[in-house]
């Protein structure tokens, strides 16, 4: 299935299914005593009853049914529980140009995967206004990455089982300040600006991306490609990542891992090509969409 939030005309925000056809159903329709509106309760629910019914057939052409083209998507988490769990440099090229720009020698391989987080009061949704501070810092960039969204508690999860802890995959942008970021000596602080965070435009379930996930990664801006990579690239896996992570710390329902972006940032370029206030950038993985924001 792939599940979306949503307002339509006179409408409160609802959690619907996108069905063949951009069909959108709200899974009120279908699954009572849903808190409407609210993905993490349908995703808890998920978790508890093993999944959710499948949406009627007959039926769903009515009132209880929209065009995608006459709803406006929302970002599918707005408030996460924790701050996003982010994978550094987890493709080998951004290992390079990341390197490069830093000046530091490049890691040995394998490199001991990289973890740090991302603060998201709010996520940003398709067609989101990205805040961009470039009053405190002209370096802003953009990175698309992979959201994997876990749909249960784990811990010391084997790397065999770290399927059956996923809810769904979804696109993800990691909006950065680079001079923040780099002047700081961690990244959280030029990472976790208000709005830096965008999701969507869907999650999609995971058994319609079944293990490995091999997806086409790109992103644009202001139509122009400057990222374009497969997520059979990572240096660690998804199920690397789940289980490594989970060791130590639980997984919770509702977390979102956004598993790192490919080379073509803006800090790779010869002279750097950072975002400006009015650009409009496009992050697209395949099988699961395009997101798209604007620099305000």
């Amino acid at each position: 299935m792939k599940y979306i939030r949503f307002i339509a005309p006179g409408k409160e925000a609802e959690v619907g299914i996108l069905l063949e056809g951009d069909r959108v159903i709200p899974v009120s329709s279908f699954v009572p005593g849903l808190k409407k509106g609210d993905m993490m309760d349908l995703i808890k629910y998920a978790g508890i009853s093993g999944g959710l019914p499948e949406p009627p057939v007959s039926g769903c052409l009515g009132q209880q049914s929209y065009d995608l083209d006459s709803v406006r998507l929302l970002a599918p988490i707005e408030r996460p529980i924790h701050d996003i769990l982010c994978v550094g440099v987890n493709y080998e090229d951004h290992l390079r140009e990341t390197e490069e720009h830093l000046g530091k020698e490049s890691f040995k391989k394998p490199p001991k995967a990289v973890y740090f987080s991302k603060r998201a009061l709010r996520l940003m949704g398709p067609g989101g206004r990205i805040e961009g501070r470039l009053d405190v810092d002209e370096a802003l960039d953009y990175e698309v990455e992979l959201a994997v969204i876990i749909g249960k508690d784990g811990k010391k999860i084997p790397p065999c089982q770290a399927e059956e802890y996923i809810f769904g995959y979804s696109v993800f942008n990691d909006i950065s300040s680079r001079n923040l970021q780099t002047g700081h000596g961690q990244w959280f602080y030029g990472k976790s600006l208000d709005t830096y965070a965008s999701m969507g435009p869907v999650i999609v379930g995971r058994e319609e991306l079944p293990f490995p996930v091999e997806l086409e990664v790109r992103s644009f801006v202001n139509g122009q490609l400057r990222q374009h990579s497969n997520t059979r690239n990572f240096i660690h896996d998804i199920p690397w990542l789940i289980s490594e992570l989970s060791q130590c710390i639980t997984l919770e329902c509702g977390d979102i891992i956004a598993t790192g972006t490919p080379s073509g940032v803006g800090m790779g370029y010869d002279p750097p090509r950072y975002m400006k206030k009015g650009d409009q950038v496009t992050c697209e993985i395949e099988k699961i969409g395009k997101l798209t924001n604007i620099i305000g």
